[in-house]
């Protein structure tokens, strides 16, 4: 028991520093061989704050562990907008004044149906995640389309100012990416091991864990991003890597699992956990829509309504171990 745990923390930190220093090998390279700065922070930045989600999924996937895969993606959606967005909020009121969130919001509202219909057999087959995928591809596809027609993109702008700020060889930025992506499947591998052990020794299911423990380790680089944009009072930021974060994890993450192998899903999955993962986000849509005017804002009351959710849903999971 003591060495899984140890291979859970080991494994969730090393799996963070190790998207980290991939994220910034991948965009390096990719500004070296003149890929535009808005397609990096919108394909590779994107990407790689979702990079943990993705590893750990795809690596419980493989080992047979569905409830883990699936798990790890709606929990981290989950956690991003109850527990990260509601922490910020509390701290700093979060401005909703982006045209590209009030189109994102809805969308990603409508990949959560998606996904509902999904589950409804209790099966995500082969069929279901090449579906996923392609529509992770089509939703690509179109942002990166309206990145490119926008004009003064803010992501353009932070993205090449962090490459500015951090200058790289291109020798090095090779170095980490190769680097960074060997050290983000080890320690993938290790996280899950130590997570299925400590399950197993628990008689609690993959699927609690990869709820709980996983999806708050998996989210860390959301929280970070969260938390230096709040330092710059940049929320559009905020919001925008949040939902970026949640339409990766419900295409990409549990497509690319469902690939892999066919996920045999229990219906507590549809009823509990894609129902507050659906209802946060229709939340998100009231709170950032209800009123047209230049005053859209997740206040501080609704941060710690999402808060007090995350924590009721969290102690619901716990409770549900105990007994």
């Amino acid at each position: 028991m003591l060495l899984a745990i140890t291979a859970i923390l080991a494994g969730l930190v090393l799996l963070v520093w190790s998207a980290d220093r991939f994220v910034d090998g991948a965009a390096a390279t990719a500004q070296h061989l003149g890929m535009p700065t808005l397609l990096i922070g919108m394909v590779i930045i994107g990407f790689g704050t979702s990079a943990p989600e993705l590893a750990v999924s795809a690596m419980a996937a493989s080992d047979g562990n569905p409830g883990l895969a699936l798990g790890n993606a709606y929990g981290s959606n989950i956690t991003n907008i109850a527990l990260i967005v509601g922490l910020v909020a509390i701290v700093s009121p979060i401005a909703m004044h982006s045209q590209v969130l009030r189109k994102e919001l809805p969308l990603l509202l409508g990949l959560c149906a998606i996904a509902g219909v999904q589950l409804i057999d209790g099966e995500l087959t082969r069929l279901d995640g090449w579906v996923l995928l392609a529509v992770f591809t089509a939703v690509m596809g179109w942002s990166i389309v309206q990145g490119i027609r926008g004009k003064g993109d803010p992501l353009g702008g932070e993205t090449e100012a962090e490459l500015s700020e951090q200058p790289m060889s291109l020798k090095v930025a090779l170095l980490w990416l190769v680097a960074g992506l060997v050290l983000l499947i080890v320690s993938s591998r290790m996280l899950v091991w130590g997570a299925v052990s400590v399950a197993q020794s628990l008689g609690v299911s993959d699927l609690v864990i990869g709820l709980t423990i996983v999806a708050i380790g998996t989210s860390l680089p959301e929280l970070a991003s969260s938390i230096a944009a709040v330092k710059k009072n940049e929320h559009d930021l905020i919001l925008g890597n949040i939902l970026g974060s949640g339409i990766f994890n419900t295409l990409a993450v549990v497509g690319l699992a469902a690939t892999i192998h066919p996920l045999t899903v229990d219906m507590e999955v549809l009823y509990r956990d894609w129902t507050v993962m659906t209802a946060l986000t229709a939340a998100l849509i009231f709170m950032g829509l209800r009123v047209f005017s230049s005053e859209r804002s997740i206040s501080r009351l609704e941060g710690g309504l999402l808060l007090a959710t995350y924590i009721g849903y969290t102690g619901y999971l716990v409770s549900t171990v105990i007994a």
